[in-house]
């Protein structure tokens, strides 16, 4: 089968960044592997954010955009890229541009003996507070998961769009994106990937985000591992 990619791009209040976000993803999809287009999801955003997608949509035909009646969270967003994808594998890109673009070029050299790739900031230009958040963050949920991953937070990855399109959202489940293809039998790796500090906007995540609720996510994962269905059909009339 022949591979396409939708790249989701989740947005919320980031009117600063929306330009260079155009400009970095019209430069890959010009040079991209494979065929590509971006889907922007815009989780209610309050500021310009709207206005400057649809124009950014309306002079580029491979910039698509849905828009939320309020902010529903990163989850929402992501599920939402999810439903609409229509290629048979979707990316996931945050519209900080911490990460490049370019990368998903390391991810797509290894999607097709898995099922999701998962990009690894292995050299994180983040605040020193930020980054032992994270990593405590990402050992707890490696003691509920057992997914081996070392960065479940990291905005880049691609997962095949039919696993994707089955897994059942929840708020925060978006940390939990590798463990949920495990629990459908899929094959999942993480990849090293670049990692830059942002330039423009502001973080939405502070430390009871990075802490707390992921603490209180992992019982809710653990309590849908032991009740998730998981079925293959062998037969059919």
């Amino acid at each position: 089968m022949d591979n396409s990619l939708t790249i989701i791009v989740p947005l919320y209040n980031e009117e600063e960044n929306l330009k260079r976000v155009e400009e970095k993803m019209k430069e890959y999809i010009s040079r991209a592997s494979i065929e590509c287009k971006v889907l922007f999801v815009n989780d209610g955003s309050k500021d310009n954010s709207e206005k400057i997608m649809i124009e950014i949509c309306n002079r580029n035909p491979e910039f698509e955009y849905i828009s939320f009646e309020k902010n529903c969270g990163l989850s929402a967003a992501i599920k939402a890229g999810f439903d609409y994808s229509e290629t048979n594998l979707t990316g996931y890109i945050d519209s900080d541009l911490q990460t490049d673009p370019f990368d998903f070029e390391l991810l797509l050299n290894e999607i097709e003996n898995y099922d999701l790739i998962n990009g690894f900031r292995h050299e994180r230009k983040d605040s020193g507070i930020k980054n032992l958040s994270s990593y405590v963050a990402n050992t707890v949920r490696n003691w509920f998961t057992h997914d081996g991953m070392d960065d479940t937070g990291c905005p880049l990855k691609i997962i095949r769009t039919d696993y994707a399109k089955r897994i059942p959202m929840f708020s925060g489940l978006h940390r939990f994106l590798p463990a949920m293809i495990m629990l459908q039998g899929g094959r999942i790796k993480q990849v090293p990937i670049k990692h830059f500090p942002r330039i423009a906007g502001t973080p939405k995540f502070g430390l009871r985000n990075r802490l707390f609720k992921p603490l209180m996510d992992c019982f809710t994962y653990l309590w849908m591992k032991k009740n998730y269905i998981n079925y293959k059909v062998e037969k059919r009339s």
